[in-house]
């Protein structure tokens, strides 16, 4: 871990020709600071490598949420900002939620960290030009450049395959994936390229006709899930979004019973995942974990330390009743 520099604040104060004062405001963020002249002291102190300790006393951190409702996975957003809600506080956090889109109202407040939900590493890209603190990005990857942008997210990996092992596990043999999103957005690539390797690894089918992109919405679920329904699937994974919900609207207009006729797995949403009928098999972040390490991440900058860039939480299996059990010989029999 980096500690502080060795470089004391009289020194840098003088190598770069501005007050004590001054550099002392700039680092604590003090809104009443000029924006050419934080600029010149933040590009200054990466020049001469000074490292500011930050200030223990201001315990504002700003959290950055979408501005408008991303459907279809706003609830993953609600469920990591109540897990923020509640873990933040206990460490004597006080917490202000900010838009996206008011970005720059950032610049006239004070704040020793920021969290940003579900945002896109690019768009803060700019962050170490304007802000002396840390970037705690969540539910997203990226490079840990700068170096005081972190990221928390579940192991996608992990997560898809946990889901792919349960449906093998039960019997399933050819399953169908509907991943949300487009290829290049969030984190749709990430879970395509690991359903592949998780099917690959039990020698299971996944060709592009079996393992399929959703698109940024939820409307084009009842016509994918057609098309797999006729390719013989016998199970439906279906990571991100509400893609539970909108797969049992399909079955039911294609008359398919979960799970006697298909199993299903999708994402968990607190809301409705154990109230379906019957009750969904889900995947879902430890959304307490990733509060706890998002406040461990800024308590650490906070005294001077240097944690690791990237977080990586695994998944939990949540086990209802939406996948079947296996088939014993003596029920096979007795299908047939």
């Amino acid at each position: 871990m980096n500690k502080p520099s060795m470089i004391k604040i009289q020194e840098f104060a003088r190598l770069t020709g501005v007050s004590i004062a001054t550099i002392s405001r700039v680092f604590n963020h003090h809104p009443n600071i000029r924006p050419d002249l934080r600029k010149r002291v933040f590009a200054a102190a990466r020049e001469h490598g000074y490292h500011p300790r930050l200030s223990l006393k201001q315990k504002n951190v700003v959290i950055i949420t979408p501005y408008n409702a991303v459907w279809p996975v706003q609830s993953c957003v609600d469920m990591i900002l109540m897990a923020l809600t509640q873990e933040m506080p206990r460490r004597g956090f006080r917490l202000e939620i900010l838009p996206v889109n008011n970005r720059d109202r950032l610049e006239d407040m004070q704040f020793c960290a920021a969290v940003a939900i579900g945002a896109e590493p690019a768009d803060f890209a700019d962050w170490p030009d304007r802000f002396p603190v840390p970037l705690v990005i969540m539910d997203r990857d990226g490079k840990p450049n700068p170096s005081h942008v972190f990221y928390v997210r579940s192991d996608e990996a992990q997560g898809m395959k946990i889901a792919i092992s349960h449906l093998h596990e039960r019997g399933c043999r050819k399953i169908g994936c509907i991943v949300h999103g487009d290829p290049g957005t969030g984190n749709a690539d990430l879970r395509h390229a690991a359903v592949i390797r998780a099917l690959n690894a039990r020698k299971l089918p996944c060709d592009d006709s079996l393992v399929m992109f959703s698109g940024p919405g939820s409307e084009r679920y009842v016509e994918l899930i057609g098309k797999l329904l006729k390719r013989g699937v016998d199970a439906l994974f279906c990571p991100g979004g509400n893609a539970g919900v909108m797969a049992y609207y399909a079955f039911s207009l294609y008359e398919r019973r979960v799970p006697d006729d298909i199993s299903l797995i999708a994402s968990e949403q607190t809301a409705f995942s154990n109230y379906t009928v019957p009750p969904l098999t889900t995947i879902s972040p430890d959304y307490a974990a990733m509060a706890a390490s998002t406040a461990d991440v800024i308590e650490a900058c906070l005294d001077g330390e240097r944690p690791q860039p990237h977080t990586i939480l695994p998944y939990g299996l949540i086990k209802r009743e939406s996948v079947a059990l296996p088939q014993t010989p003596q029920a096979t029999a007795k299908r047939k």
